[in-house]
């Protein structure tokens, strides 16, 4: 049915597809516009799901090498006084944490070698011109003048997919949900040993390690519009968003300098409706439900998706019917993490008693949701 697939960007979610698609002998191609294949950012949360996904695509004990796992995590106010300690299900296996971080760097070289030891022909420095297809095949043009032809195309380009526009002209863009996050990354002091949450009335901020000697520091800001904000600014900014914290959080503050790699990022939000493909060119990851970190799932789902993209792949008897079944399955838990997590993000705008009490119940709600399996 499937014997030769492409792959567009060189994500988190356009690898793993490409590794779990070479796991059945599938021929793969990988193309990466970026010819250095490089991740911008700070750190990542890995919940408890997303390293079951993980565990499935055959990368988890490096993450567990290279990035920190613990169990449980701990809410604090902003004078750092911890208020509650909640555990975390050991979903991924009994000897596996219940959550973790990782550096993105980290975790896309993890991956990317994993792509190439699978057998993956990457191609890097290279999009796609033309996509044209008929019932049989998918003839696509790239960027340095080549051709070739398909019987998949998987768009995993990320949130601004070229691959969405081209099949899917008319879908909507992606939308501002009304917070940005900042990100810096900073030494661990010995006493933090996992994720953290310190609430403010209107601003959340978290610690979580990535290695054993760095941590990550996230903030999320109120921003009534999502305005470029010169790099240059972001220690200062920064700064100024976490007046009022002490602990831990205001030392950070105390501390912010140039080595502290700030990152800001606006949030924005998308969510294609269905179906996800067109004929034989599929949408995978941020290109179709790009979300908000405040479930610790963007990435998750992405390699969710590649996961249940190859069993359905495996099972069905036609390429449509595999397709269908694969949208089938990933449609309501994708709304469910886009959805929730931008509500999340409007009752922590809003700040009131009665938002914090709905945002609790939502929190606990989704996050039970996603320990169910995919």
């Amino acid at each position: 049915m499937v014997n030769k697939v492409l792959v567009i960007g060189g994500g988190i979610g356009g690898m793993c597809s490409a590794i779990q698609l070479r796991k059945q002998g599938v021929e793969v191609d990988l193309v990466e516009i970026d010819p250095d294949w490089r991740v911008y950012g700070a750190g990542i949360t890995i919940s408890g799901p997303t390293l079951r996904a993980f565990r499935e695509i055959g990368v988890l004990d490096e993450i567990m090498a290279h990035g920190w796992c613990a169990d449980g995590f701990k809410v604090a106010l902003p004078d750092g006084t911890v208020v509650a300690e909640y555990t975390t299900p050991r979903v991924a296996g009994p000897d596996v944490p219940g959550g973790g971080g990782i550096m993105r760097p980290v975790l896309a070289r993890i991956l990317a070698n994993a792509t190439r030891a699978a057998g993956v022909h990457v191609r890097l420095g290279v999009s796609f011109d033309t996509i044209e297809q008929d019932a049989d095949q998918v003839r696509v043009a790239f960027t340095d003048g080549t051709h070739a032809s398909y019987d998949l195309v998987i768009g995993a380009d990320g949130v601004h997919s070229k691959t969405r526009q081209a099949i899917f002209p008319a879908a909507a863009r992606p939308s501002y949900t009304g917070q940005g996050c900042w990100r810096a990354v900073v030494p661990r002091p010995e006493q933090v040993t996992g994720p953290m949450m310190v609430l403010s009335k209107t601003t959340k901020a978290g610690l979580n390690p990535v290695s054993k000697d760095e941590m990550y520091l996230f903030v999320l800001e109120n921003q009534a519009t999502d305005d470029f904000i010169a790099p240059e600014t972001w220690p200062a900014r920064l700064a100024h968003v976490l007046q009022g914290f002490g602990g831990v959080v205001g030392d950070i503050r105390d501390n912010l300098n140039a080595e502290s790699r700030i990152v800001y990022r606006p949030l924005h939000k998308l969510l294609l409706p269905q179906p996800w493909y067109k004929g034989r060119v599929l949408l995978l990851g941020d290109a179709v439900h790009a979300t908000t970190p405040h479930l610790a799932s963007g990435a998750g789902i992405a390699v969710e998706g590649a996961i249940v993209l190859a069993e359905e792949l495996q099972r069905a008897a036609t390429l449509p019917q595999a397709l269908e079944a694969y949208v089938a399955r990933r449609y309501e838990r994708c709304r469910m993490v886009v959805e929730n997590s931008v509500r999340l993000g409007q009752l922590e705008n809003a700040g009131t008693p009665e938002a914090r009490e709905e945002h609790a119940k939502l929190m606990t709600q989704s996050m039970a949701a996603l320990l169910a399996p995919i």
